[in-house]
């Protein structure tokens, strides 16, 4: 069995985690923790349009991706102390789409997200990870609350 489990840098992600190691999983399950960079976006105050322009990517990946690697290591040390087999990755976008797309790549069997339990404005300004990944993955989501 082949499980994607898909963390950020927040407590959710820390009870996800806990969930996952309190489980039972078959012998040869191998689990692939991963973590999404997503560059912020910034409105120009000079733009008339006032659309979203990304910010000079400068030095932001380089620290964006230190943070997540640093996610996805801490992670993967816990699940090796519970006995499962880890690997990471640190992909970039979207969280929604780089996780779909991961899971497909990996050809994973379940993957596992935490809800943050946002509603309202807050989740129509922010998005769902977990919504839009249960909506679109090609395998099975657990969705971990808090």
């Amino acid at each position: 069995m082949k499980v994607l489990i898909g963390l950020d840098n927040s407590s959710h992600a820390d009870i996800t985690l806990q969930f996952v190691r309190r489980l039972s999983w078959p012998a040869d399950t191998d689990v692939v923790v991963c973590s999404a960079i997503q560059l912020p976006l910034i409105t120009s105050a000079s733009s008339e349009s006032n659309l979203p322009v990304a910010m000079d990517p400068s030095g932001w990946l380089a620290e964006l991706t230190k943070l997540h690697e640093g996610v996805v290591s801490r992670a993967a040390r816990k699940l090796a102390d519970a006995g499962l087999r880890t690997q990471v990755r640190v992909l970039q976008g979207d969280p929604r789409e780089a996780l779909i797309e991961e899971v497909r790549k990996e050809g994973a069997d379940l993957l596992v997200v935490g809800s943050h339990g946002r509603t309202g404005l807050e989740k129509l300004l922010m998005g769902s990870v977990a919504s839009h990944v249960v909506t679109h993955a090609p395998c099975s989501v657990l969705v971990v609350r808090r």
